[in-house]
């Protein structure tokens, strides 16, 4: 089945939330790292960048963690840049897990498709077209042509990553997402230029 494509970026709490997201829509996914947003400011700062350049829908688990989680970035991210989707209560476990979380309720990771978009939905999340996308993403040969990825690029993209304030340890894979999301290939360029790395 194609995945969905969504104008906004979409915040979770965790890596397996964000691997099911992945399978069903084409969008930038962040992670909180669970309650590591409350430590993290590097990663709060990508997500208010993010927002304020494409919007951001806040998808955390239902229960009383995902909630602490979710009003955080509210208190941290003007509202207008802010969309929130919510899963329903239902009742289980994830197949990974050995036994139901402390509130017996699935989080995102355990969601059906259906369910899923249907969330997105509600939120207002921008569904884009199947013929939307004209507009050309970074990619990895891009970071290579402006030396930020392969042999000996590890010190740019490290001075890079400090100038942007991104989370400091930040995998290439992140930081490919992250300009793509944030940056055309051209204005990437003109920053790399006016910054000394």
């Amino acid at each position: 089945m194609d995945k969905i494509r969504i104008k906004e970026a979409v915040v979770v709490e965790g890596r397996y939330d964000k691997n099911t997201l992945s399978q069903i829509i084409d969008a930038p996914i962040l992670e909180t790292a669970g309650f590591g947003i409350f430590k993290n400011k590097e990663q709060m700062a990508l997500l208010r960048k993010a927002a304020e350049k494409r919007g951001l829908i806040v998808f955390t688990d239902a229960d009383g963690a995902g909630f602490v989680i979710r009003n955080h970035i509210k208190s941290a991210i003007p509202n207008k840049y802010l969309k929130h989707a919510y899963t329903p209560d239902i009742l289980g476990k994830e197949r990974r897990k050995a036994a139901p979380g402390k509130e017996g309720k699935l989080g995102v990771e355990g969601m059906k498709r259906d369910v899923i978009v249907e969330a997105l939905r509600r939120a207002g999340a921008t569904f884009e077209g199947e013929t939307a996308g004209e507009s050309k993403h970074i990619t990895k040969a891009d970071l290579m042509d402006l030396g930020l990825y392969g042999p000996g690029s590890a010190d740019r993209r490290a001075a890079l990553i400090c100038h942007l304030r991104f989370p400091e340890k930040m995998s290439t894979n992140a930081f490919l997402q992250a300009v793509d999301l944030l940056y055309t290939v051209e204005e990437l360029s003109v920053l790399i230029e006016n910054v000394e790395i």
